[in-house]
């Protein structure tokens, strides 16, 4: 059987604050082979990490990272109170892009990364792909995106490795043309719709498996990647297959 990658989904999500230095480090402490994180930019072009464009969800404050220099960026708390409390108040702040490649070089220079491009422009890719060459991750990364756009502008510039969505979660989808691989929810796992997608012949990504039964059904099905918000279920299961 081919090698399932272990990916964790924001670092380490299911206890430590998402898209931060301390949920990627705590994922760097698991024996998983990458983690996924998101990219916007800020105001002054600075690509900075959080799932969401408004800061609202995860630091309290109803912003959008466009509108906010680095700056007045890193002076909010992505402490995520609505699930932790006030747990992580005052440990964590938004990190950007270059942080984190410090981090993982520091650690693990070999790791892969899944880079969500969540901004929908050409500026974010060439921003994203120069610091990810700079830091030699590039030629081992994923590049995950919901807009066809995106992905063939990362796969016909760059030559990056893409994985795309099902055409009816994407936005400004073309065909599958410009996919090197296809992510799909455990929602569509668990359906018919998995065998329609897996008669593609692309290598799928499964994501969030977080029990021992998710991540069987996963490995049944023939997932080449298979990301956790808790990788530890992922992990006990890839080394008992």
């Amino acid at each position: 059987m081919d090698k399932i990658y272990a990916e964790g989904h924001r670092g380490f999500c299911a206890l430590y604050p998402e898209n931060t230095l301390l949920s990627f480090g705590k994922a760097l402490e698991l024996d998983i082979d990458a983690f996924e994180f998101d990219v916007w930019l800020s105001k002054d072009k600075v690509p900075v990490l959080m799932h969401d464009q408004n800061t609202y969800r995860t630091c309290g404050v109803d912003k959008c990272l466009r509108d906010m220099t680095l700056a007045e960026i890193k002076e909010l708390c992505p402490c995520y109170e609505q699930k932790f409390g006030d747990k992580f108040k005052g440990q964590v702040e938004i990190p950007t892009l270059y942080e984190l490649l410090d981090l993982v070089k520091s650690v693990n220079p070999y790791f892969r990364l899944g880079v969500e491009i969540k901004e929908y422009t050409e500026e974010t890719v060439d921003i994203t792909v120069k610091a990810l060459k700079e830091y030699g991750f590039f030629d081992d990364c994923w590049f995950y995106a919901f807009n066809g756009r995106i992905i063939r502008y990362i796969k016909e510039k760059y030559n990056g490795r893409t994985m795309g969505y099902p055409d009816f979660e994407m936005y400004e989808f073309e065909n599958y043309d410009f996919y090197d691989e296809i992510g799909l929810s455990m929602r569509y796992v668990r359906s018919e719709l998995c065998d329609f997608y897996r008669s593609k012949g692309l290598p799928i990504h499964m994501y969030c498996a977080d029990t021992a039964e998710d991540v069987q059904l996963c490995i049944d099905k023939g997932a080449s990647l298979i990301t956790a918000n808790d990788p530890r279920p992922l992990l006990e299961c890839l080394k008992n297959k």
